[in-house]
């Protein structure tokens, strides 16, 4: 039976981990900018679905272009989160610059909470909900959408740092801000932009998952944190950790929620971030020292 049941776990859990993989990389591409730890990102991912729920429903847009507004939107609000936020508060320790951003979450999902209440809300999947069998595994559409859009996020990510000039001076101001200054790099505004794209990989992250799971003000807490987790499991900062981390942080969780008991699905994320940074602190894929967060 366990044999039998394995390549739907495995299914599942590449579903779950690359949307850990997406909030990870929102994580990685904030902290490699500015080296602060956004807490905000798993809201990022409940604006998504919220504002793909609002194009959708109360705009009657397509959902091609419901999913690109929705995007959208939430990369221009990481834009002001950063610009009326964080950037005024530029010249203080980094602790203060995180608990800026556990403030903009708690204000966030209140905001949230006001416009779209407290019930749970319904996306429709991205194309019809057909089932298919593969190697003994039911997929739907919908899970083919997640690892589908992932990878193509992932390649875009990769060819937008490594062949474009806006790219190329983000990667300098993740190494060294300072020389990146003296370059005539407007390093503000490359900050600015990280915060944009971790909105965007949020976006997507929630307009993904919530058509498998359920939609709320409040559903990207939990998601975030595990996020957070696949980031510090690959390597906190590292991109493919990034991915990694997720993927591995989700085939765990399935595989112990089906082999186990669904009872510990939430607690195997945490216990995994804890055991990383008490025995290997800069993650599977990181080098050197780790630092504490």
């Amino acid at each position: 039976m366990i044999l039998e049941q394995l390549p739907q776990y495995i299914t599942s859990g590449l579903t779950t981990g690359a949307v850990y993989a997406l909030v990870a990389l929102g994580f990685c591409l904030v902290h490699n900018a500015s080296g602060i730890v956004n807490f905000t990102q798993g809201d990022f991912l409940s604006l998504g679905g919220l504002m793909m729920y609002t194009f959708l429903f109360g705009l009657g847009l397509p959902i091609p272009l419901a999913f690109l507004a929705a995007a959208i939107s939430v990369g221009l609000t990481g834009f002001v989160l950063e610009r009326l936020a964080l950037r005024p508060a530029r010249g203080h320790e980094t602790v203060v610059l995180i608990f800026i951003t556990i403030g903009a979450s708690i204000f966030m999902r209140g905001v949230f909470k006001q416009f779209w209440g407290k019930e749970a809300l319904a996306l429709p999947p991205l194309s019809p909900d057909m089932p298919i069998r593969i190697l003994g595994a039911i997929f739907t559409p919908q899970n083919l959408w997640v690892v589908g859009v992932t990878i193509v996020a992932i390649l875009l990510l990769s060819f937008f740092f490594n062949a474009t000039m806006t790219g190329k001076a983000m990667r300098a101001t993740a190494v060294n801000q300072r020389a990146a200054r003296l370059m005539g790099i407007n390093t503000d505004r490359m900050i600015m932009y990280s915060f944009g794209l971790a909105g965007v990989l949020g976006a997507l992250a929630g307009m993904l998952i919530t058509p498998i799971t359920s939609l709320s003000y409040n559903v990207g807490v939990m998601i975030g944190l595990k996020g957070f987790a696949a980031a510090v499991l690959g390597g906190y900062g590292n991109f493919t950790g990034a991915v990694l981390g997720g993927v591995v942080l989700g085939l765990l969780e399935s595989l112990g929620a089906g082999l186990i008991s669904s009872t510990y699905k939430d607690v195997i994320a945490f216990v995994v971030l804890l055991a990383v940074l008490f025995i290997r602190p800069s993650g599977l894929m990181g080098h050197g020292e780790g630092s504490r967060v």
